[in-house]
């Protein structure tokens, strides 16, 4: 009698990230939300240039890019602006590079508190839609082998 091989699994969904229109979405946090995360909030508050090192490493983009910021003078923090405008296109957030000027520029530390708090957002958003989505399913063996005694 011939064994009936284990059939493998079949995945019906594939995970997926849930991604709106684009310029459909707010930021998940507003810009002062710093009681949101007590955590993000006193690292921001006490080492800002740490925060901003991490946030852009979390980007996936230069650890040193916040670095530039000091190479303009003073004046618009180019790097703040930069990522906070790519994580507005990354995540479909509505708004606009002159707002992120402003925002870069009057309150840069609040901008990199509420980039940590979007990261981490989106983050925990994709670890539940990519587990949530996923069903496998086990097709059992046409017929069960029999055993011997």
């Amino acid at each position: 009698m011939a064994a009936h091989p284990m059939q493998a699994p079949v995945v019906s969904v594939q995970p997926t990230a849930y991604r709106p229109a684009a310029g459909s979405e707010m930021w998940s946090s507003s810009l002062f939300s710093c009681c949101d995360d007590m955590g993000i909030c006193c690292f921001g508050m006490w080492c800002p240039h740490c925060l901003a090192c991490q946030v852009s490493s979390d980007a996936g983009e230069c650890l040193c890019l916040p670095m530039l910021d000091g190479l303009t003078g003073g004046m618009i923090p180019a790097a703040t602006m930069a990522l906070r405008s790519t994580l507005r296109e990354r995540y479909h957030i509505r708004g606009s590079v002159f707002g992120d000027c402003c925002i870069a520029t009057y309150c840069n530390i609040c901008a990199w508190c509420q980039m940590a708090r979007e990261l981490k957002y989106q983050r925990n958003l994709l670890r539940v839609n990519t587990t949530t989505n996923v069903q496998v399913l086990l097709s059992p063996p046409a017929q069960s082998p029999p055993y011997a005694p």
